[in-house]
């Protein structure tokens, strides 16, 4: 029986299907270590930041027609057990408030619905 993706192979599979078009994601290593120096140093945007982060082009109405504009994208990519900490939700909500797309994606087919991204064949077919 084949085992199911782990959160890292799920996250590389969104990274491939959805990053192309109107969409750009990058990972965002987050976390904490102690440098050569002794000095503690944190990396990543903060506690509970998402897996991917990205951009997604909009193209406005009305006054600014025409216009491109980036709409911020956070993808918390989590196996089918994967259990979001608070921290995690309460960064996809501040996301959301400011007209963000934020959401915890456990497959490609979950991140390409939300961001809209056509589905693309799978690789070798």
């Amino acid at each position: 029986m084949a085992s199911s993706p782990s959160e890292h192979e799920i996250q590389q599979r969104i990274r491939l299907a959805c990053g192309r078009g109107p969409v750009r994601l990058w990972r965002n290593n987050t976390g904490a270590l102690v440098d050569q120096q002794g000095r503690f140093v944190r990396f990543g945007l903060c506690k509970g930041s998402s897996d991917l982060i990205g951009l997604r082009s909009l193209e406005v109405t009305s006054e600014m027609v025409g216009q491109q504009l980036a709409q911020f994208v956070a993808l918390e990519v989590k196996t089918a057990q994967g259990v979001l900490s608070p921290e995690q939700r309460a960064f996809l909500r501040l996301v959301k408030q400011f007209g963000g797309v934020a959401a915890a994606c456990r497959s490609v087919e979950e991140a390409e619905q939300l961001l809209g991204v056509p589905r693309q064949a799978p690789l070798g077919h």
